[in-house]
């Protein structure tokens, strides 16, 4: 087996110290002569030496990592990036990431303390944090220097901190004025939880449509079909259903047409973040739209003013948009 050139190997070969060659490798050349860089470029050329990647970035000043960190929630039950709205927005993250110059970095985490060592572990330059809870987020705040944005979740007090944030409260106005405009009187809305961002959603849809039922479901799936075969009689006496995510939204309407209900015929139906799941499903998924590629944009902009200690608007709110399709009808 061939041995490894080690940074010894190529110093004893040119004469040099191993720092000085180190910190050619490394990129610290300020203060050695161009002539001995180009002499140990040559030979690390030549000699076909593999630095560690890992070590380069963490000998650096900047590692040029963004760290982005999701909440490995047992809503996901294992299937955490798998997860329709997750992948969309690793999807823009990584386009705006690697058109910035740098390299992202993914991991599921399940506290803060997780992030707090994975993240000071490789030097990282910034973190875009998702699904995580106002605790978690002043946590790392009160815990570390390296600048993070809020991307799907809220902080309540964003010292060094932004959150990036959509209108959830619009959105659910939207849904709920499509249903009361087309002629609807009864309604449902489906969430796990009557927190953050789902609770916005729902007053939202309240505030468009005038009073709903809530209907708090389990996140198991199994757990959650129970639930609705005990309660099926709820959707007999409603024509429209506003769930909180496109994923609850399809489920529900799988759950639905096995049980005899036409959608939209019978019961037409509404989801939230308008992901690809919207057109994979039939019949096509109406939703509320997000702009995932200007949210990701917004991240690396926020990251790179905090990193250079301006005074940033702790909040951004950004536009949605309500997205018709087959699975909601006048009435």
């Amino acid at each position: 087996m061939e041995q490894r050139v080690r940074i010894s190997d190529i110093a004893e070969e040119l004469g040099l110290s191993t720092a000085t060659v180190s910190n050619v490798i490394h990129g610290k050349t300020r203060k050695i002569s161009d002539e001995t860089v180009q002499r140990v470029q040559f030979a690390l050329e030549q000699r076909q030496y593999i630095p560690s990647m890992a070590g380069i970035l963490l000998a650096q000043n900047s590692s040029k990592i963004i760290g982005v960190f999701v909440n490995d929630h047992e809503k996901y039950e294992g299937h955490t990036l798998e997860d329709a709205f997750l992948s969309a927005a690793l999807n823009a993250l990584s386009d705006q990431i690697e058109a910035c110059g740098q390299f992202m970095m993914v991991k599921k985490a399940r506290n803060p303390q997780e992030i707090l060592k994975f993240a000071s572990m490789w030097n990282m330059d910034g973190l875009v944090v998702i699904g995580f809870c106002q605790q978690d987020y002043m946590y790392l705040r009160n815990h570390m220097r390296i600048p993070f944005v809020v991307y799907d979740g809220f902080c309540e007090n964003p010292e060094r901190i932004v959150n990036l944030t959509i209108d959830n409260f619009d959105g659910g106005r939207q849904v709920g004025e499509l249903f009361r405009r087309t002629g609807h009187r009864r309604a449902l809305c489906v969430s796990d939880n009557e927190t953050g961002v789902d609770q916005e959603r729902m007053d939202g849809f309240r505030e468009g449509f005038g009073s709903a039922e809530i209907m708090v479901v389990p996140m198991e799936r199994q757990a959650r079909r129970a639930f609705y075969r005990r309660e099926i009689r709820r959707f007999r006496e409603v024509t429209a259903v506003f769930a909180v995510s496109d994923l609850y939204a399809a489920d529900l309407m799988g759950f639905l047409m096995e049980n005899g209900f036409a959608v939209p015929g019978d019961i037409s139906v509404a989801g939230f973040d308008d992901t690809p799941l919207c057109e994979l499903v039939y019949p096509a998924l109406t939703s509320v739209r997000q702009d995932c590629a200007l949210r990701a944009k917004l991240a690396m902009e926020k990251l790179r003013e905090l990193k250079a200690g301006r005074d940033v608007e702790p909040t951004v709110l950004l536009p949605v948009t309500l997205i018709l399709r087959d699975s909601t009808r006048n009435e």
